[in-house]
């Protein structure tokens, strides 16, 4: 089993609608990830992730947050407003699939062709990721991320608190229970 490791620094920008989450929203946990498309660990936190949604969906649901390194990796935010941009035509989660897929190698013709592959309106997507708009959305969130501990990626809050964690299932897994079993302490 994992250590748990609670480090006492609390997430400083609450939940919004404005957030993509996955799971159930009424779930009792949220786990919110500030993670960057091309750091070799956040791509092994996206595999943990997605298992994590298929094995604790009743404990948790996961927010993913925009936290591009762009001085250590060059396509990073680029990412970023490529999954922003899909996210307006409600393809969010398809288009953070596909760049993560990629394990940090890709090109802008890639996430053209994701796009296309989704079967986005293509002069929409484009406008919205090149949008002055939803870059300031992406540093924003970065911005925030930074206001409450994130100096790097990934990393993650459960519950509010982050937590420092290794980015495999079986550590997030073991964290989401330890939670679950002490919300009524």
């Amino acid at each position: 089993m994992a250590e748990i490791d609670i480090d006492m620094v609390e997430l400083e920008a609450p939940v919004t609608d404005e957030d993509h989450m996955r799971g159930d929203e009424d779930a009792p946990l949220t786990l919110v990830e500030y993670a960057d498309y091309q750091c070799p660990a956040c791509i092994d936190g996206f595999h943990a992730v997605e298992e994590l949604v298929d094995t604790h969906s009743d404990r948790v649901n996961v927010v993913f947050r925009h936290f591009p390194l762009m001085s250590y990796h060059p396509m990073a935010l680029s990412g970023a407003l490529a999954a922003e941009a899909a996210g307006e035509q409600g393809k969010f989660w398809e288009m953070h699939a596909k760049i993560f897929g990629m394990d940090g190698e890709f090109t802008d013709d890639d996430l053209v062709r994701f796009a296309e592959e989704l079967g986005l309106d293509m002069d929409q997507w484009e406008a919205d990721r090149t949008s002055e708009d939803t870059e300031h959305r992406v540093r924003e969130v970065r911005l925030e991320g930074a206001r409450s501990g994130v100096n790097g990626t990934p990393t993650f809050f459960l519950d509010n608190w982050r937590i420092l964690v290794e980015p495999t299932h079986e550590h997030l897994a073991a964290y989401v229970d330890h939670f679950y079993a002490h919300m009524n302490e």
